[in-house]
């Protein structure tokens, strides 16, 4: 009987703790649930959007190649009689740098020179003839005057024969003068390919290579192809900071002096040019410079940081918020820097933007507790 109403006790000892145990559970869950209910959210950074300028630059090699450079060929078939220059002279406009032989041309001028003359005798001959003829004609009945017409044409005929003589001759003159090959320009000889005796002629007649290779080298010309999509930054008046591998540390500036106004086909960019002053001779032509060019926009545009653009799979937006939603705005990116990027696309200023984007932030959902900066 004790056994029992132990048992008992045991029992309902034991249903009174579970129930209790069960009663705080059920407290301390509904306490949990009401705390998690309560608490803030966190807040969505954003910014108001406005207009700015981005400044870039853009590192990309040049070359340096001279002002002016010339390959000079002898301009009718001849030897080579003296050379006044060799590699490295430094020579001003107009000095002689060689002088050629050719007798055929000294044959030729001879013989055009005493057809010349045998012309101008039988011109002057006929001009006395028509002028005696003429005056003559005055008398009535002296001279007829078909005899006069035929006086006349005749002095009008070795007027031209004169004239064609006098043009054979100055030809052969000039083509004698191209025996002697003269600077065009000031510059330094930068090659010689043959040597007295050789015989030279025009390119593919006489000889493949010219005689000299003449470059300016006082003033340089940086030249530099930039990529189509850098192309709308460039203006006449950017200033390119470049440097050399003679001079690593050593750095020059030019300023564009041409722009191309076209794309190259072949490599799809616009060809720019800077000159620059060298009067020291320290750059050579045929160095590489690694140049560095600004890109400064003359308009403003918008720029955002760049943790607001969302490159996803399928498309490169922002998120806009409009009456406590979110709205993906599609943008195209241009250039970045400094934690910054350029957008386009359907935006105005002031809209909101949040700052750090994110696709769990949904197209249309609500974004509470939003922080925005000025």
């Amino acid at each position: 009987m004790r056994r029992i109403i132990l048992n008992q006790k045991i029992t309902a000892l034991s249903v009174a703790g579970f129930l209790a145990l069960a009663a705080l559970q059920s407290c301390t869950s509904s306490q949990a649930k009401e705390e998690v209910h309560t608490a803030p959210a966190p807040p969505t950074d954003a910014f108001q959007l406005h207009k700015g300028q981005l400044s870039t630059s853009l590192q990309i090699p040049g070359e340096l190649i001279a002002f002016q450079q010339v390959d000079l060929y002898a301009k009718v078939n001849s030897f080579v009689k003296k050379l006044n220059v060799d590699v490295g002279s430094e020579v001003t406009e107009g000095q002689v740098l060689a002088t050629m032989e050719a007798p055929e041309i000294s044959s030729q001028m001879s013989g055009a020179e005493s057809k010349l003359k045998s012309q101008e005798a039988i011109y002057l001959s006929s001009k006395a003839t028509y002028d005696r003829l003429l005056e003559t004609s005055k008398t009535p009945g002296t001279v007829s005057q078909n005899d006069l017409d035929v006086a006349l044409a005749k002095q009008k005929s070795d007027y031209a024969q004169l004239q064609a003589a006098r043009a054979t001759y100055n030809e052969i003159g000039d083509n004698k003068n191209y025996l002697v090959i003269k600077a065009p320009f000031s510059g330094i000889i930068t090659a010689r390919n043959v040597s007295a005796g050789a015989y030279v002629g025009p390119s593919g007649k006489g000889s493949e290579l010219p005689i000299f290779t003449l470059q300016e080298q006082k003033k340089l010309r940086l030249v530099i192809s930039v990529p189509e999509a850098y192309s709308s930054y460039l203006n006449g008046k950017s200033e390119v900071n470049f440097t050399v591998k003679s001079f690593p540390d050593e750095h020059f500036t030019a300023k564009v002096t041409r722009l191309a106004g076209a794309l190259d086909t072949r490599l799809r960019s616009q060809r720019i040019e800077m000159d620059i002053e060298n009067n020291s001779k320290k750059l050579l032509p045929g160095m590489i410079a690694e140049a560095t060019i600004p890109m400064g926009n003359s308009d403003s545009t918008f720029v955002v940081p760049k943790t607001a653009v969302v490159n996803s799979t399928e498309r490169v937006f922002v998120i806009r918020i409009v009456n406590g939603k979110a709205e993906w705005v599609n943008v195209k990116a241009s250039r970045e820097a400094d934690g910054k990027m350029e957008v386009y696309g359907a935006l105005n200023q002031g809209d909101v933007l949040v700052k750090i984007g994110s696709e769990e932030i949904r197209n249309g959902s609500a974004v509470a507790n939003v922080k925005t900066a000025q």
